[in-house]
């Protein structure tokens, strides 16, 4: 089981203390091998004695000679006697004769001549059974060194151990927040592809979530600022004609007598009011576009809703002999924007009632898709699509090859796709057999209990 990232103040937290102990080990176990050094107590004479009457016997003269070479890097002068001969080819250490003469009779001797000056004799009998004597010579020592050196000391090592530790934090997470300035830097100068991108947008913290949130704003802008693009240059080309055709119109009337003009006047109506319903369809799907920020959500029951719907439009298909027929299983609640997809379902059905010959059959039906899913689909018997408009049926103000056959801006599919996938949904069209389309709109079902 993957445990949870701690999160960044957490993170600092963690790596202070850590900082600490570290510094508190380093600088304690240096600064205590110091004082040790500087401090050490009192040689083990005996065992000297026994070490240097192991390597006589071994190596002979010329490894105990090497052997006193190593004591005095101690400050230890030491010789091995037996009897009264010294076994070295050295001098023997400057001892009084009546010293040397205790020295060598007694087994165990400790003499101070002198508060810094220490001699010793060590009786030992090696495995050759013979007799002898270690007799050793420490002078005075360097001064231990003062307590304010060894706090210095350790104070220098806590610096550097904290310092380091602290880079490393720092850069850490200095380095994914120039990344992130830098894309916010780039962005404000108009480079609406920028990303933060990899590592720092990968990294399981709350700066790699901000780097994720960050691409994600962007992409999203980049989009919106694109289809607003999209939808201007489309509604500009769409605008042209009826504005030109209006232009006409007054020209036309300005010239004319007043009945001539009257009838001018009422065409000239007729294009403000298609020009209104341009301007607000394009509005309309503006906003489906901007995923609807601030959407109420509610538990709606699609079963009621299709009723109330074909109910209301069977007045407009009576008048042309078309029959609206509800095939509908239980009812199947979704979360979503009761208006919104009142809207959408119109869409739908304004469509096909547009598209369907008069005295033909449309075909409303709700289904559940493995639990998860409601499907609304809406079949008429028109014409259908060409297979190669079929993949841009849901662009705004496409209208494909049957266009001519009905009224309308290609807006109304889009607005669908857009409600669509504002509820997490998606919109299908297919030629249907046997003549017509079918388009499917799939939206999430609720959770049992309704919304929270």
């Amino acid at each position: 089981m993957k445990l949870p990232t701690p999160n960044l103040y957490a993170r600092l937290l963690l790596w202070f203390v850590a900082a600490n102990i570290a510094t508190l080990v380093v600088s304690v176990f240096v600064t205590e091998r110091f004082a040790r050094n500087a401090y050490r107590g009192e040689p083990d004479w005996t065992a000297m004695a026994e070490a240097a009457n192991r390597v006589y016997i071994r190596k002979g003269v010329q490894g105990l000679d090497e052997w006193r070479e190593r004591r005095q890097l101690d400050g230890i002068e030491a010789s091995l006697y037996e009897g009264d001969h010294n076994l070295l080819h050295r001098p023997t250490p400057p001892i009084a004769r009546r010293a040397l003469d205790r020295l060598l009779s007694e087994d165990s001797v400790v003499l101070r001549p002198r508060p810094e000056v220490l001699i010793v004799a060590e009786k030992v009998i090696g495995s050759d059974s013979i007799e002898r004597r270690l007799i050793a010579v420490r002078g005075p020592r360097a001064p231990p060194p003062r307590i304010e050196h060894l706090l210095m000391v350790q104070l220098v090592l806590s610096m550097l151990v904290i310092g380091a530790l602290g880079w490393w934090v720092a850069r850490s997470i200095a380095r994914p927040v120039a990344a992130i300035a830098d894309a916010t830097r780039r962005m404000t100068a108009g480079d609406l592809a920028t990303r933060v991108g990899a590592p720092w947008s990968g990294r399981d913290d709350e700066l790699g979530r901000l780097a994720a949130d960050f691409d994600r704003m962007a992409a999203r802008i980049e989009a919106l600022i694109a289809h607003e693009r999209g939808v201007l240059q489309d509604v500009s080309h769409e605008l042209r004609s009826p504005l030109a055709r209006l232009h006409l119109l007054l020209d036309l009337a300005s010239r004319s007598t007043p009945e001539a003009a009257a009838t001018h006047f009422t065409r000239a109506e007729a294009e403000i009011t298609r020009l209104d319903r341009i301007i607000g369809e394009a509005l309309a799907l503006s906003r489906m576009e901007a995923d609807l920020p601030g959407m109420t959500l509610e538990q709606v029951d699609l079963a009621a809703l299709l009723q109330a719907r074909a109910s209301a439009f069977r007045i407009e298909a009576d008048t042309r002999q078309i029959g609206i027929a509800l095939q509908v299983a239980d009812s199947l609640p979704v979360s979503g924007n009761h208006g919104l997809l009142e809207r959408a379902v119109d869409n739908l059905l304004s469509n096909a009632v547009k598209f369907s010959a008069d005295g033909g059959q449309i075909l409303l039906s709700l289904r559940g898709e493995q639990g998860q899913q409601a499907v609304i689909e809406i079949r008429d018997h028109g014409p259908g699509v060409p297979e190669s408009d079929l993949g841009k049926l849901f662009r705004p103000f496409f209208r494909g090859a049957n266009a001519a056959r009905a009224e309308g801006h290609g807006l109304g599919l889009a607005i669908v796709e857009r409600i669509a996938r504002a509820h997490g949904g998606s919109l299908s069209a297919a030629n249907a057999e046997g003549g017509g389309l079918r388009v499917s709109l799939s939206l999430p079902a609720a959770l049992s209990g309704g919304l929270e």
